[in-house]
């Protein structure tokens, strides 16, 4: 999937057991402080405070989707976190973090 490798939307892929088994650029810049790149193989219940960190089992036990907005550092984002299936059996969680514009148009189609 090379073409997920440079989009500007921050994705990061856990398998069943938290495990991070891929990051694409911007996800390795965006937690670039907290290792970037090398956070690939560690565990993602290691980067979340206890109640995140809950809120991830249950969507990896469930396989409930959990989306969001966020402002940190002046920037607003959406978050998407939802599980990723291997013939019907819940594999891990993909995130998908966006950065959103200030401003941003809605269009209610019909």
């Amino acid at each position: 999937m090379d073409w997920l490798k440079e989009i500007t939307a921050a994705v990061t892929v856990c398998d069943n057991q938290g495990i991070i088994v891929y990051m694409n650029e911007k996800s390795e810049q965006v937690f670039e402080n907290d290792g970037g790149k090398d956070l690939i193989g560690r565990s993602l219940f290691d980067c979340h405070p206890e109640p995140a960190a809950l809120k991830v089992k249950e969507l990896l036990s469930n396989g409930s989707t959990n989306v969001y907005t966020i402002e940190k550092n002046g920037k607003k984002k959406i978050i998407y976190q939802s599980p990723w299936r291997n013939e019907k059996i819940i594999g891990g969680m993909i995130e998908i973090s966006i950065e959103l514009p200030n401003e941003m148009n809605h269009f209610i189609r019909g």
